[in-house]
């Protein structure tokens, strides 16, 4: 249930701060910098506990970033002429390098977390598995958040961006499974924090797959008609 907190959190924040977000996105992203410097100078040096614990949510388990791409990924399902979609399109590169920012301390610190028992042998397979993914989604990661800068973008043809983006598809289903890779071990032993979070990753995860198939659907046949005519 941490998470769809998190997550209605980050949209309302998203929707409330989408006129300072573009117009000042520099700032932005220094705070999300400044976040992932707390969190990792939290990990060596002793913070206020209620901070830590914040951090512990919002970074370390990766919720805020999550949040920040569920929602860029939602708005890009929305119907076209909705007002959520007209108001939070034009910041969905902002907030794509905001959650690549936090993604990246969170993954740095999780794998620099794993090396050492990765390394005496001591991680069972599952776990593995999921370090596996890990490193996979890290590259992806990259790839998509270099190039969700402008001055990248504009450096790029645009049939090759578009190409290069779709991989946040991938990306996200991914996600999903790295997820289930780590709790659905403590969620099959009864551990109801756990199944509470396979319920709610599950049911947003699994919206969002119906929204996009769905979209998919209506464009293809709004484009339909003017190939008609064009033929």
């Amino acid at each position: 249930m941490e998470f769809l907190i998190v997550l209605i959190a980050a949209a309302l924040a998203c929707t409330l701060l989408r006129n300072p977000i573009k117009r000042w996105p520099w700032a932005f992203y220094a705070l999300t910098v400044a976040l992932v410097v707390l969190f990792v100078c939290g990990a060596y040096l002793p913070l206020p506990r209620p901070l830590w614990s914040l951090l512990l949510v919002l970074v370390q388990k990766c919720m805020l970033p999550l949040a920040l791409f569920v929602v860029v990924m939602y708005i890009g399902v929305l119907a076209r002429d909705s007002k959520a979609r007209t108001w939070l399109r034009p910041i969905r590169a902002e907030l794509s390098i905001a959650a690549w920012i936090l993604s990246l301390g969170h993954m740095t610190m999780y794998l620099a977390t794993y090396a050492p028992r990765l390394g005496a042998g001591r991680v069972d397979g599952n776990v593995l598995v999921s370090l596996a993914l890990a490193l996979v989604l890290f590259a992806l990661l990259l790839v998509l958040g270099v190039t969700s800068f402008n001055m990248v973008k504009k450096r790029m043809k645009a049939d090759t961006w578009k190409r290069v983006q779709r991989l946040a598809y991938p990306f996200f289903g991914l996600v999903y499974v790295h997820l289930l890779l780590m709790l659905l071990p403590s969620a099959v032993q009864g551990g109801a924090a756990a199944q509470a979070s396979v319920i709610a990753y599950t049911a947003v995860f699994g919206l969002y797959a119906v929204l996009r198939v769905t979209r998919a659907l209506l464009d293809r046949r709004m484009a339909a008609p003017v190939e008609e005519v064009r033929a």
